[in-house]
C-alpha cells in the first residue's frame, strides 16, 4: 500500500471520529436538557408530573337511588374541604308528602341559571303540588317563611344547616338590602327558579315545612 493511500484512509479515519465525536456531543447535550427539564418540573410541579406518570382512570362507586335508577359517582379518596359532604337529604315521614311532591315540579321547571324570580318558582310549585290552596302574596323572597307560617299552617323547623333541611322543605334567606332567597329542598340538592346543588351563600332566616 503506497503513503498516498495510507495517508487517505487516515485523514477518512480521522474525519469519521470527529463526526462521531460531534454527533455523540450533540446527542448528550440533548438528553441532558430532557434530563434537566423532567427534574425541573417533577421539583416545582409534582402534581403534574405524578399526572403524567400516573394516568389511570379514576375508580368510581355505582348505586341505585331513590328512584330506582343506576348512577355512579367518582370515589372520592382525599378531603376536600369545599366539596359537598351531605349530597343528599333526609326524607321526614312526618312532614307533608306533598312538599316532596313540589320539589319535584320545582326541578322540572327550574332552568339552568337564575332569573332573579325565586319565590315565584317556588309559589307556583307549592300551589301545583297542592301544598296551597291559594298563591302566597308577599312579593320579597325573605317575606315567604312568615307568610307560609301565618297563613298556610307551615312551622319553622329546627334546623340550622341547609344540608340537613328534610326533602320539600322551603329555605328562606334575608338580604339587608335585597329581596332575599327562596327555595326547596331537594334529593340531592336546592332549587327555586334554577337547581343547584349547593345552598345560597345568604344568611339563613329558617327552614320551613308542614306536616
Amino acid at each position: 500500500m503506497s503513503n498516498e493511500t495510507v495517508k487517505f484512509f487516515s485523514k477518512k479515519s480521522v474525519a469519521g471520529l470527529v463526526d462521531m465525536l460531534d454527533r455523540t456531543r450533540l446527542f448528550m447535550r440533548k438528553l441532558l436538557t430532557i434530563t434537566l427539564t423532567t427534574l425541573g418540573c417533577a421539583t416545582f410541579c409534582p402534581h403534574y408530573a405524578l399526572a403524567l406518570m400516573f394516568s389511570a382512570p379514576k375508580p368510581t362507586f355505582a348505586y341505585t337511588d331513590a328512584s330506582g335508577k343506576k348512577q355512579s359517582v367518582e370515589v372520592v379518596d382525599k378531603y376536600y374541604p369545599k366539596k359537598i359532604v351531605e349530597p343528599f337529604a333526609k326524607v321526614e315521614g312526618n312532614i307533608d308528602p306533598k312538599l316532596r311532591r313540589a320539589a319535584t315540579i320545582a326541578e322540572e321547571r327550574a332552568r339552568a341559571h337564575s332569573l332573579s324570580k325565586c319565590w315565584h318558582f317556588v309559589k307556583e310549585a307549592l300551589v301545583a303540588a297542592g301544598v296551597v290552596k291559594s298563591r302566597p302574596q308577599t312579593t320579597l323572597a325573605k317575606q315567604a317563611g312568615q307568610e307560609l307560617v301565618n297563613n298556610y299552617g307551615f312551622k319553622k323547623l329546627p334546623v340550622s344547616n341547609p344540608y340537613e333541611a328534610p326533602v320539600g322543605s322551603v329555605l328562606v334567606y334575608g338580604a339587608k338590602r335585597a329581596a332575599g332567597h327562596v327555595e326547596i329542598r331537594t334529593e340531592n340538592g336546592f332549587v327555586s327558579d334554577f337547581r343547584s346543588k349547593t345552598p345560597s351563600r345568604r344568611p339563613l332566616l329558617g327552614v320551613f315545612a308542614k306536616s
